[in-house]
């Protein structure tokens, strides 16, 4: 078991090699009708809506725009008019079409997901280039051909009904799978009879924001879901009263038996898991994003047992790594700020009787996993990778040899595998799986993508800078070897900083793309995320968050004082958390950025927590119904302050319709009120994708259209010239 989701979901595209002459031989610029045009934006028609905070009015001209797209005619139309707007300047972008034609090269070539291995059966994810969704092949050994066991790209005519996760049982005779329609967070569940590729009755609706996890005898799994809701609620209403349930192979849904519910309690968020001897379930129980986390027990070898708290409250992380017989091993921050690992006794959970296994370090624990008798660790050192072995008592054995600055991810499997997987990725290099041999300590190169492209011809660097406050900072850099900073070169500044999520290097089509084109890559791991554990992200939550947008603007200060590039030239981009990020960067430096590439951001701070997913945020962000937060959430809201007659960069908003998580009114708000306040000339678009959510389960056609036309627009806006010769 591993105690991580990986932040490998992003996106993993790859680079094909570009000419010497390409970073230096530019073309002569093209002139055409967007370079002077007006922009005739759509009506966004206003009305007089003032909510009362704590005595404090606030103006919200645009709340009709919240409205779900589906169920608005209103909202339905705006989108139409803007997305006309928007895809009749990019049609006038000449470099759009070599853009896109170039993207599709370098996104076509073989990319492989980690096997995990049940029932001594091998599981992993393909995609062999220009799939718009991946599929999952499986075989009984390593040697031989693999069978194609679930092709979601049959499932739809557009490629937007998506495989979102899958979990093989334990005999290895069924998979149960989740499907994502249309990009939402909801989820629909369906077996697999992994034999005669049938699927068996009990199709499993509303879930979302859980996993599946099997009872040891593969007679069923446990699994969270939320009530079920209206059509016209489903993709905005608030997610309440999680339940988890146990579902028997080929009994309906209705019949599933509750195994815990907190009906009294209904903003707890209950998830399962069972040890793979199939003995202890791990109830998991958060109330927010935060990783902090009460734990409930139940013996699975006693029919009588009931579930039981084991430790209560929501003071820290307690993140369940596996088990050796009584003995659960627990990552958790109790104690320890970068993390540590404990062992409690299932049969004696007291506190007092918690055994230290690996005691907090320097660097960051953000892995572990027990596999063959080991414990293999992942630490983040400056937000890079290194891993060590310990065995069972906490005694380093070794480490596994990574190529530089990089991120290894996986490791996963049972105690007694003889074998481990894991990725090695970082800017210049696309992701590799190695198979590790937990007995020799030997890595071999499992699966390798098969592209025309050196890894040496890209330099990847790590910088640290000063923040406002005297902070010091790392920030990733890197570019080709024949691009030399001199305060000239277009530049792609990207952070999120938020919710402890820490941001490593990783292969990217789109960033290599960039790069390129000509363009820097900088990457800033601000204050917000876990690059340096808890106390790096409560620097940059609730009353804590201006923190985050000094350390971004310090990262563009630098990169403009150290000779990298200028404002002119200089892009800043961030997605979901991140494009709140980049909104809050624009409003107070509007002169410092070049472009602006807010992605479905969180730009309507004091209404977030109104919307789905929107309640769990309060543990980083605060809360406007908190007078002290109120005032703090004001200060920096994106949609809030900006200000009439200011010359903003040239924005690019993008968001989709079907995003449940980060509704599209965000954007839509944000989007309306600065094009309404825009005093300059630059121009202030917003793209909306259709059939699309938050971004998992995208279709590569949709990734490719998209990025194309982000890049164009910075191109055009950055006053960008290809490399001659470029896409032909």
């Amino acid at each position: 078991m591993h105690d991580r989701e990986t932040t490998m979901k992003r996106l993993t595209i790859v680079l094909l090699p570009i000419l010497l002459a390409a970073c230096t031989q530019p073309a002569e610029p093209q002139v055409n009708a967007a370079d002077t045009a007006a922009i005739d934006y759509p009506a966004s028609i206003t009305v007089d809506h003032v909510d009362n905070y704590h005595g404090t009015g606030v103006a919200d001209p645009y709340r009709w725009l919240e409205d779900d797209v589906r169920e608005s005619e209103d909202v339905s139309n705006w989108v139409e008019a803007q997305n006309a707007v928007t895809f009749d300047y990019l049609a006038t972008i000449e470099e759009r079409s070599l853009i896109e034609k170039r993207l599709t090269e370098l996104w076509d070539y073989e990319r492989f997901g980690l096997p995990r291995k049940e029932g001594g059966r091998y599981f992993y994810s393909y995609n062999n280039g220009l799939q718009n969704q991946s599929v999952v092949y499986t075989q009984a050994t390593l040697d031989e051909r693999a069978r194609l066991l679930i092709d979601p790209n049959t499932w739809s005519d557009d490629g937007t009904v998506a495989l979102a996760s899958y979990f093989p049982s334990p005999d290895g005779a069924h998979v149960a799978y989740l499907v994502q329609d249309g990009g939402s967070d909801w989820r629909v569940g369906e077996v697999l009879n992994i034999e005669t590729g049938e699927k068996l009755d009990g199709r499993l609706e509303w879930l979302k924001f859980t996993g599946l996890s099997w009872a040891g005898d593969s007679s069923g799994f446990y699994y969270s879901r939320y009530p079920a809701t209206s059509k016209e609620e489903k993709f905005q209403s608030l997610n309440k009263n999680m339940t988890i349930y146990f579902h028997e192979l080929g009994t309906r849904q209705e019949d599933d038996v509750v195994v815990y519910a907190t009906p009294d309690n209904p903003d707890w968020g209950p998830r399962a898991q069972v040890t793979d001897d199939g003995d202890h379930l791990i109830i998991t129980i958060s109330v927010g994003t935060d990783s902090r986390y009460s734990i409930v027990y139940q013996d699975l070898t006693d029919p009588e047992s009931k579930p039981e708290t084991m430790i209560e409250g929501f003071d820290y992380d307690y993140s369940m790594i596996g088990n050796m017989g009584d003995d659960l091993y627990f990552r958790t921050n109790n104690g320890a700020p970068k993390n540590r690992l404990i062992v409690i006794d299932a049969k004696d959970p007291a506190p007092e009787n918690w055994r230290e296994v690996i005691p907090e370090a320097e660097d960051v624990l953000d892995g572990v996993d027990l596999v063959g008798g080991k414990i293999i660790t992942e630490y983040m050192q400056d937000a890079w990778s290194v891993v060590k072995i310990y065995d069972l008592d906490g005694n380093h054995t070794g480490n596994v040899d990574l190529p530089g600055i990089g991120t290894a991810f996986g490791f996963g499997g049972k105690v007694d595998d003889t074998e481990t997987f894991y990725g090695y990725t970082s800017f210049n290099t696309p992701n590799t799986v190695n198979r590790f041999d937990v007995e020799t300590g030997e890595t071999m190169v499992f699966k390798a993508p098969d592209v025309p492209f050196n890894p040496d011809d890209y330099v990847v660097d790590q910088v640290f800078y000063n923040s406002r406050d005297g902070t010091r900072v790392p920030m990733f850099i890197a570019h080709h070897n024949d691009v030399v900073p001199d305060g000239n070169r277009p530049t792609l500044l990207y952070a999120y900083g938020g919710f402890n999520i820490s941001l490593q290097p990783s292969y990217s089509v789109t960033r290599m793309a960039w790069m390129e084109m000509g363009g820097i890559f900088a990457l800033a791991n601000i204050r917000g995320g876990g690059e340096y554990g808890e106390e790096w992200h409560k620097a940059g939550t609730r009353l804590n968050k201006q923190n985050v947008f000094d350390d971004f603007i310090a990262a563009a200060e630098y990169l403009i004082d150290e000779g990298y590039t200028r404002t002119e030239k200089l892009a800043v981009q961030g997605g979901s958390n991140g494009g709140l990020l980049i909104g809050a960067v624009v409003n107070q430096r509007p002169d410092l950025f070049g472009v602006a590439l807010p992605a479905v951001g969180v730009m309507d701070m004091l209404r977030f927590h109104q919307f789905t997913a929107g309640r769990f945020w309060t543990d980083d962000y605060g809360s406007a119904d908190d007078p002290e937060e109120f005032k703090a959430l004001l200060a920096y809201s994106p949609y809030h302050n900006i200000q009439d007659g200011v010359a903003y960069p040239p924005t690019l908003v993008t968001t989709a319709d079907t995003d449940d998580r980060v509704v599209p009114g965000h954007s839509f708000k944000y989007a309306a009120r600065i094009q309404e306040a825009q005093g300059g000339d630059a121009p202030v678009l917003i793209r909306i994708e259709t059939r699309a959510g938050h971004g998992a389960g995208v279709p590569t056609e949709k990734r490719i259209a998209a990025y194309a036309d982000t890049w164009a627009f910075v191109v055009r806006n950055l006053d960008m010239r290809l490399p001659e010769g470029y896409a032909e």
